[in-house]
């Protein structure tokens, strides 16, 4: 059952919110000790459902509110009014409850979403896995000795597993896609802009809100959701409405967005070759191989621009002083940050406009580039080994983040070791219709059950 059938049967009063809170919560606590997904429950969220019932017993109208009375889990970079935000990180353990909710929350619980709980992230959300000193390693319920992807990877797992039918994500280099790609699940970056974001994020100019979600068509109502403008979001859109009848007019594919002297795996490579026949088949259209549209600097810019604002927001005098607290990752990528200059961040910016100009002059108005989302098959539960990094090479993610143009993934299969594959669908600037046009077709084409071992749909 999608979203948007859930919520009715709450009005309908076919199904209760407090039944479908009390089932993500005994879901939560009987599987989540394997996964590790959620790293707070909000018990209260009970009491708020069984009011919510009571008031549709009696006859009030609750308006329009697509997401009425279903579980929602947010990602524990975001701020949730009355719980901790911790960003996994040791610095923050102590952390004071937010006195307020985010924007992206509170337009989810405007549309009637019901918060009960947090999901685990990396260290300051700045790893494509999700492990922490904090709460530990998240778990992918497809494989379990893999990691769901990062940032928003508890999310993705707990969406995975059926603990929530709700779950946030944000993504700056790849947060919601990489989870969607290693967790079977649809997860969108939309075009940078598109979703107004208050307070702002760390990494100023490449994060957004995006949907991780099961299906097509529920990331298409969560992006109604929670797009649109808000003060003090200056690059914010203030008019965006979807077409109605969007098509490609051409589809271009290259195995990566930058051009990394690496080829892909085998089954990474045949399973992407075997897409690319559906999608001709689905879309009517021939593909067009094209080589990588990106140089590797862009890799490294995007790094820049990401770690210099991360440590900017944190505080280099923070970071120094607890240096020893952070994960070994994060703490090298701040180390390398505190080492760069003025002129070298300022460079990286400058950059993006290129890119993004190469990337719009490529795909006009209506075409679509598909790539795999991920460059590797997974990463071990606790994060690759060795390497103080993970590898810009590794993905095909971040280069969207730069440009701002929107990309979806779309699940296309699963890899020998049992993670599941991604499809990556990057489309104009603005066009995020065109590219869940495109997400739709293949989903018509490919239908993908939810079947990591132990999924429970809701309502059960």
């Amino acid at each position: 059952m999608g979203l948007a059938e859930l919520a009715a049967a709450v009005r309908a009063r076919t199904i209760g919110a407090e039944e479908l809170v009390r089932t993500a919560l005994e879901r939560i606590e009987r599987r989540n000790p394997e996964l590790n997904a959620v790293v707070l429950v909000r018990e209260e969220a009970v009491e708020e459902a069984r009011a919510l019932d009571a008031r549709l017993a009696r006859g009030e109208d609750p308006g329009d509110r697509p997401l009425l009375g279903l579980p929602l889990l947010v990602k524990d970079n975001e701020d949730a009014a009355g719980l901790p935000t911790t960003f996994g990180s040791l610095l923050r353990a102590d952390a004071p409850p937010a006195e307020a909710d985010c924007e992206e929350v509170a337009r989810l619980k405007a549309a009637g979403a019901i918060v009960v709980g947090k999901t685990n992230t990396p260290e300051f959300a700045f790893e494509g896995f999700t492990a922490n000193r904090l709460f530990g390693a998240t778990r992918n319920p497809w494989a379990p000795a893999f990691s769901p992807g990062g940032s928003s990877g508890g999310s993705g797992a707990a969406l995975a597993a059926g603990l929530a039918p709700l779950a946030t994500g944000t993504d700056g280099g790849g947060s919601v896609r990489i989870p969607a790609s290693f967790c079977g699940l649809v997860g969108l970056k939309p075009t940078q802009g598109l979703i107004g974001q208050w307070p702002p994020p760390s990494w100023i100019e490449l994060s957004t809100k995006g949907p991780l979600a099961t299906s097509i068509a529920d990331a298409r109502l969560l992006l109604e959701v929670i797009r649109g403008p808000i003060a003090g979001a200056p690059a914010a859109v203030p008019v965006w409405e979807p077409r109605p009848d969007a098509r490609p007019g051409r589809i271009l594919a290259t195995p990566r967005l930058v051009g990394h002297d690496r080829p892909l795996p085998a089954p990474l490579l045949e399973r992407f070759e075997a897409a690319l026949r559906t999608l001709e088949s689905a879309t009517g259209l021939a593909v067009e191989p094209i080589d990588p549209p990106f140089p590797p600097e862009l890799d490294d810019e995007w790094f820049v621009m990401a770690a210099v604002d991360e440590l900017t927001w944190i505080g280099r005098e923070t970071l120094q002083a607890r240096r020893d607290d952070l994960t070994p990752y994060f703490r090298r990528g701040m180390e390398i940050a505190a080492g760069l200059s003025v002129d070298e961040y300022q460079r990286a910016r400058r950059a993006r406009f290129g890119y993004c100009r190469a990337l719009d002059e490529l795909l006009g108005e209506d075409g679509i580039l598909v790539c795999p989302t991920m460059c590797v098959e997974g990463f071990p539960a606790e994060g690759p080994d060795p390497g103080p990094l993970t590898d810009g090479a590794d993905y095909n993610t971040q280069p969207t983040n730069s440009t701002g143009h929107p990309s979806l993934s779309v699940p296309a299969g699963v890899a020998p070791n049992g993670v599941p594959i991604g499809l990556q669908i990057t489309g104009p600037r603005f066009r995020d219709d065109l590219v869940l046009a495109v997400g739709e077709a293949w989903e018509r084409a490919a239908p993908w059950p939810i079947s990591a071992p132990g999924y429970e749909p809701f309502p059960g």
